[in-house]
């Protein structure tokens, strides 16, 4: 607690954080930004987007967005992690569509990683029209 009233949590303090390292605003971002390579930027604003979609599904899930099923054509690791969770790119072919098989990069459970075959679940990505965030394999824990 401040002097002068509450204070922001731990939780808000680093996602404040994290968004400015993500965004290259701030000073947190500003000296990340600089210190690392243009490669090596771009490998950290993937993966805190990869990390943000996991945040969005799970609200959309406690929302009672549908899911939609989809099958693992393949699947292959980037070589990230967030949170110790592999990153991965995954190649689904959606349950009864005649459509072409689509690649969708997002993390995983270490525990749960889909194999080829394994059916998953999707969401519909209301910030991308057209677009898909995993949802998981649909088990609870």
């Amino acid at each position: 607690m401040g002097i002068f009233g509450k204070g922001k949590s731990r939780e808000e303090k680093a996602a404040k954080i994290a968004e400015q390292v993500a965004s290259g605003k701030g000073f947190y971002g500003r000296i990340t930004r600089a210190t690392l390579g243009g490669e090596d930027y771009a490998r950290i604003q993937q993966s805190m987007g990869a990390y943000n979609s996991g945040v969005n599904v799970q609200q959309l899930l406690a929302m009672g967005v549908p899911t939609l099923p989809a099958v693992v054509v393949s699947i292959s690791d980037t070589g990230r992690l967030v949170n110790f969770d592999p990153v991965v790119d995954l190649v689904l072919q959606l349950t009864g569509a005649p459509a072409d098989p689509f690649t969708l990069q997002t993390i995983v459970s270490k525990l749960r990683i889909p194999r080829d075959g394994d059916q998953v679940l999707l969401i519909a990505d209301p910030a991308n029209p057209g677009g898909y965030l995993y949802a998981g394999d649909g088990v609870t824990a």
